[in-house]
């Protein structure tokens, strides 16, 4: 690939357009807000200019209801050798643009795409150019799909350094629906929960409600688009957690039970509630994508000054001990909090000596 032309230079096209340029790839950008494409331009993701004849690949970076037209119009011009789209989802695209009447050469230079990566942030300025690096990036391609068209979308994963994944367009959907469309709709849920509390108790948050709430954040507008594009697969899950919700509210209502056999009512179902959500919880791929493992966490107190992580880090890599993950909790009211050290299990008490000796305090 020698050249790429971004159209929507937002986060996404702006990240990929970022990596292509960091390789060598001249990457053109285009946007209906010339401003944003300028913009993304001064960053280094390429040039607002337009390419003189046909690049290499067309990336169709915008909002799924428009990824359709995006490429038909591109398709129709003649503006690349290869054309793919990044929308979160890729069966419904995917049949507008056929029902668009394209020739059938037209679509065989098409593949569907989405990396599997984000931010709570939107637009060029939220940019990176390793927004994908180590992350899942899928390919939707099917049998009528040009073989160097999907080189070609290989090698853009490849410049991002993410990694390929193989799916059936709406198996994807009802992944994503799974994974990313439906949590994020249940973490707004539990939000706005929070929009008429009282001040002290919102003052009481501690880091499992900011786990909980924090996709929250995202664009309103962006999600629209999103859910728009995938309803069907996204209400028929949450219907599901709808009917674990009202089951769960059952058993809560049966502990006030003054009837002991209601009250073991109770206690079974909010058992199962948890011992369901365990078994979910440990099939969620552990670190580069590997089986989950436990480990051991060692809960460190640091006050909030310059320096205190490093360190924390440059203490533990004396100890020989590696890092397998880091939480950090702010406590309410001071400045300090806990830095929560994931390790392998036989490293936790060697690590907490280590810490102990150099001054630092572990909370049990």
């Amino acid at each position: 690939m020698r050249s790429a032309l971004v159209i929507g230079t937002g986060l996404i096209g702006t990240s990929s357009a970022l990596a292509l340029a960091a390789r060598g790839v001249t990457v053109h950008l285009r946007d209906h807000d010339p401003e944003q494409a300028r913009t993304a331009a001064v960053l280094g993701a390429g040039t607002d200019e337009e390419p003189e004849g046909p690049v290499d690949l067309v990336i169709v970076a915008v909002p799924p209801a428009h990824v359709a037209a995006g490429l038909a119009d591109a398709m129709r011009r003649g503006l690349g050798r290869g054309y793919l789209d990044v929308a979160s989802v890729k069966g419904g695209p995917r049949r507008e643009l056929e029902a668009l009447g394209l020739d059938p050469a037209h679509l065989s230079r098409y593949i569907g795409t989405h990396p599997m990566s984000g931010r709570e942030k939107s637009g060029p300025l939220a940019a990176t150019g390793d927004l994908f690096e180590g992350r899942p990036w899928v390919l939707t391609p099917t049998r009528d799909t040009d073989t160097e068209v999907l080189n070609l979308a290989l090698e853009l994963v490849s410049h991002c350094r993410a990694v390929p994944v193989v799916m059936d367009a709406d198996g994807h959907d009802r992944a994503v629906a799974l994974v990313s469309h439906m949590p994020h709709l249940v973490s707004n849920l539990v939000a706005a929960r929070l929009e008429h509390a009282e001040e002290a108790a919102v003052r009481l948050c501690g880091q499992g409600i900011r786990d909980v709430t924090r996709i929250a954040a995202s664009d309103p507008g962006m999600w629209i688009d999103i859910l728009s594009a995938n309803p069907g697969p996204v209400a028929d899950l949450l219907s599901e957690v709808a009917t674990d919700l009202d089951e769960t509210v059952r058993a809560l209502r049966a502990l006030q039970s003054s009837d002991e056999a209601k009250r073991r009512e109770g206690v079974h179902g909010i058992q199962d509630v948890l011992r369901r959500g365990n078994a979910g919880q440990v099939r969620v791929p552990g670190k580069h994508g590997s089986a989950p493992r436990a480990y051991e966490t060692v809960a460190v107190l640091i006050s909030d000054q310059p320096g205190q992580l490093a360190r924390i880090f440059a203490d533990a890599g004396m100890a020989g001990v590696n890092i397998e993950d880091v939480r950090i909790e702010h406590a309410t009211g001071q400045q300090a909090g806990l830095v929560q050290l994931m390790v392998e299990q036989k490293a936790a008490p060697v690590l907490s000596a280590a810490l102990r000796e150099r001054g630092w305090t572990i909370r049990q």
